[in-house]
């Protein structure tokens, strides 16, 4: 792989100077494929069924403020490891009858996503931070199986998830650092999709740190996810202050200048993890 496909996007979740980054770390060979391990008796199971077990995994160790009990998991690895596997078997792209709308789409791919991404933390060891070469290792160079073909989280998320053209997804995928959306502790359900990202957008909305008007200095300033994925919200919206307005449910002045909040890559554990 060379430089230019490792950082061809790099307004995204890793921001990447590549000048800052060893050629040796770009060049050909630059990606590994994630594997889950592989347990006698593991098989690809029901869609709902490896829901109930990722469900589990959310609910005994994510804290009300979506932090992750990460040496919990890697302790006792094999709900998190039939999630995997199950992923690495099904998918809508290779299921396309058992997935046949938007809502089953996105509660396969949102939950999917956020499986992949804890295990990807804890297949690096728990880090305390992603630094920059870490974040493209962990975004871009590293690969989990998914039905068969070999993804990045990056390459996932722009090249399959963003393309079902629902923004409030950018609220619910979750890469387990500090800055990203809170982690809700229940899957997402097709049958309740809307509803779940609605509240998702309200949540997010709500917090300081990804919302803060200043009318003494007249600026806004936004999470830095509105900055990477700009374009998903203006095509719902006419501004950034409209998309965000709505869900803080109030108004935000157009005429202030905008700033981005620098995202936070600690990664987000439970005190003392």
């Amino acid at each position: 792989m060379s430089a230019e496909g490792c950082l061809k996007h790099s307004k995204r979740r890793f921001l990447i100077a590549a000048a800052a980054l060893p050629l040796a770390a770009l060049q050909g060979g630059c990606s590994s494929l994630i594997q889950a391990p592989v347990q006698g008796g593991l098989r690809a199971a029901d869609f709902q069924e490896m829901m109930a077990l990722w469900g589990q995994i959310l609910n005994e160790h994510v804290d009300a403020q979506g932090r992750v009990n990460f040496k919990a998991v890697a302790a006792n690895p094999a709900k998190l490891e039939r999630v995997v596997r199950f992923i690495e078997a099904e998918s809508p792209m290779s299921h396309p009858q058992k997935y046949d709308t938007q809502a089953l789409k996105l509660a396969y791919h949102l939950n999917a996503y956020n499986a992949l991404s804890l295990h990807a933390v804890i297949q690096a060891g728990i880090p305390y931070e992603l630094d920059l070469l870490a974040r493209l290792r962990f975004f871009k160079l590293n690969k989990s199986e998914i039905a068969g073909g070999a993804l990045s989280l990056f390459d996932y998320e722009n090249d399959i998830i963003r393309k079902l053209g629902e923004p409030r997804i950018h609220f619910a995928l979750n890469c387990m650092s500090v800055g990203c959306p809170r982690l809700p502790r229940v899957v997402f359900a097709a049958a309740t999709m809307n509803a779940q990202l609605e509240a998702e957008a309200y949540s997010f909305f709500s917090e300081e740190r990804n919302l803060r008007v200043d009318d003494a200095t007249k600026t806004v300033f936004y999470s830095e996810i509105l900055k990477f994925y700009t374009s998903d919200f203006l095509a719902v919206a006419p501004s950034l202050a409209a998309y965000a307005g709505k869900y803080a449910r109030k108004t935000i002045p157009e005429h202030y200048a905008i700033k981005f909040t620098p995202y936070d890559w600690h990664i987000n554990s439970w005190p003392g993890n």
